[in-house]
């Protein structure tokens, strides 16, 4: 019986990283957004990237890629790779998104 349940344990763990890693998507999306709007369009790219790393820790960082953008909108799109069991070890050939937008802010 014990190693269904720690099966099971392992196996409820491996699902708790793959919603956090929407959450930690989503999240580094809004934050880019947030800082991307309030920059001029020609450093929106950059401050946006930095801003939707910024909150992540190193060994969600690692494998993460943004992509800011729009005209109008400011967009983010983050990607994470799921880890298996831990973050900062190996990753399941899965990544999880996360997306963002909202209206340009004028600037006279």
């Amino acid at each position: 019986m014990t190693p269904v349940i720690i099966l099971t344990l392992v196996l409820m763990w491996q699902a708790v990283l793959v919603g956090y890693a929407f959450t930690l998507a989503g999240n580094a999306a809004d934050e880019g957004v947030r800082a991307g709007t309030a920059v001029p369009r020609g450093e929106r790219s950059g401050v946006c990237e930095r801003a939707a790393l910024e909150d992540l820790s190193d060994a969600w960082r690692e494998g993460a890629t943004v992509q800011c953008g729009g005209t109008g909108t400011v967009t983010a799109d983050v990607s994470l790779r799921v880890p298996v069991l831990f973050p900062g070890s190996i990753d399941f050939p899965v990544t999880v998104h996360g997306h963002a937008g909202t209206v340009e802010e004028v600037k006279n």
